[in-house]
C-alpha cells in the first residue's frame, strides 16, 4: 500500500517517546507533530532527522483502513492495546 495523501494520520495517532527534532520530549498521541504540514505530509520525511520510528512506519491496511478518518481510529487502536 502507498501513503495516502493528504493523510497525515501517522503524524497524529501514536505517541512519540523518544525526542524529535523541535520536540525533545517526544509527543502525546492524538497531537500532531510540528513537522506535519497544513497538506498533511511529512517536512523532514526523507531527511536524516527523521526519527527512525517514523521511518519505520509503513502503510498498511490494516493501520489506515480506507480513509484519514479510519486511519485515525486504526491507529489510536493499536496505540491503545500497546499501552
Amino acid at each position: 500500500m502507498q501513503c495516502r495523501s493528504g493523510c497525515g494520520a501517522c503524524c497524529i495517532a501514536p505517541s512519540i517517546s523518544g525526542p524529535l527534532p523541535g520536540m525533545p520530549n517526544g509527543k502525546a498521541a492524538g497531537i500532531a507533530c510540528i513537522h506535519l504540514t497544513a497538506d498533511f505530509a511529512c517536512a523532514i520525511f526523507g531527511l536524516p532527522e527523521r526519527p527512525s520510528f517514523c521511518g519505520q512506519f509503513k502503510a498498511e491496511v490494516l493501520f489506515c483502513g480506507e480513509s484519514q478518518v479510519q486511519a485515525l481510529e486504526l491507529i489510536a487502536a493499536v496505540e491503545l492495546d500497546v499501552d
